[in-house]
């Protein structure tokens, strides 16, 4: 058995504009790497943090917030020390949180000998991710363990469904270099909505899940839609609907926010549209005194890894 492993913890979005709270997908290029190591002393230790200032103790850091989660569950004998490898921004809206809580159970499991499925490493992982967001939610951690699209069906008990991926299906990602906190995008939102508007979103989330199933790209189009959340946390965003005009006349599926923002994700079908898609976005940002990134990325069905 191994004393000591590496993985890559990818980066996701969350909501994929109608599925609050719910759906997600994940990426493939872009992550959070970290080396994780059974050590003869009990307890979890943060021991080399690097890429983004983040707290070393334990309770106060996401990674080690979920892995004490998983420990005082299984009882090893011994204890991990953990090294993280931050790639991936806090607060830029694909699930840098996820990638943390993910990344140190994941690594946990897989030296102890794969005690635990994808359900309950998530299960874990949720108690890292609340420390960040200031509740227990899934839509990030879900497609990082089980890669692909995924659906939270419930978290008590925790049940999550795998979505079929379309083969030409890509995204786009476009990340502001501002900061939103996932419990401050939270907060602008409505404790009530309209009937007619849930009926709307349910509908939405219904064929969106039925459209991955089908490969149906015309349907996809039609149901990444989000009449609830968008409205209320695009105002944070500087020039959301700018680039959501230039990314649907450029040919984009649908665009929305990732996750509680700034990042903007949009899906497309094929790698020509994809290109079109980012030199569009690229081009809104480049006039506004606003540092950002746009990547690429075809849709990761494989989630985290481990990498050598």
């Amino acid at each position: 058995m191994k004393n000591e492993i590496r993985i890559f913890s990818p980066a996701t979005v969350a909501n994929v504009a109608c599925g609050f709270d719910v759906l997600g997908f994940c990426l493939d290029n872009k992550g959070d790497e970290m080396v994780v190591r059974i050590t003869k002393e009990k307890g979890i230790k943060i021991t080399h943090i690097e890429g983004f200032e983040l707290p070393y103790e334990a309770k106060e850091n996401v990674a080690g917030v979920s892995a004490l989660a998983m420990y005082e569950h299984a009882k090893p004998d011994g204890g991990f020390e953990i090294e993280i490898y931050k790639h991936i921004k806090p607060g830029s809206g694909i699930g840098s949180s996820a990638a943390s809580a993910v990344g140190s159970v994941f690594a946990m499991n897989e030296l102890l000998g794969r005690p635990y499925n994808k359900t309950q490493l998530t299960y874990f992982a949720m108690k890292g991710e609340a420390l960040a967001s200031k509740s227990e939610h899934a839509d990030n951690l879900a497609p990082a363990i089980f890669g692909g699209f995924t659906l939270v069906k419930s978290t008590l008990p925790l049940d999550i469904l795998q979505i079929p991926t379309p083969l030409d299906l890509y995204a786009t990602i476009i990340h502001p270099q501002i900061e939103i906190k996932t419990s401050e995008a939270r907060e602008i939102l409505p404790k009530k909505v309209l009937l007619k508007d849930a009926i709307t979103q349910w509908a939405n989330v219904g064929s969106l899940v039925h459209a991955l199933h089908t490969s149906d790209y015309k349907l996809i189009h039609r149901s990444l839609q989000d009449i609830i959340v968008e409205p209320y946390r695009k105002q944070l965003i500087p020039h959301f609907d700018d680039v959501k005009f230039a990314a649907m006349e450029a040919g984009a599926l649908g665009c929305a926010i990732s996750g509680s923002g700034p990042s903007i994700f949009t899906l497309n079908k094929g790698m020509e549209v994809t290109k079109n898609v980012k030199e569009a976005i690229e081009f809104i940002y480049s006039k506004t005194n606003i540092d950002f990134e746009v990547h690429n990325s075809k849709i990761n069905t494989q989630g985290i890894k481990i990498i050598n």
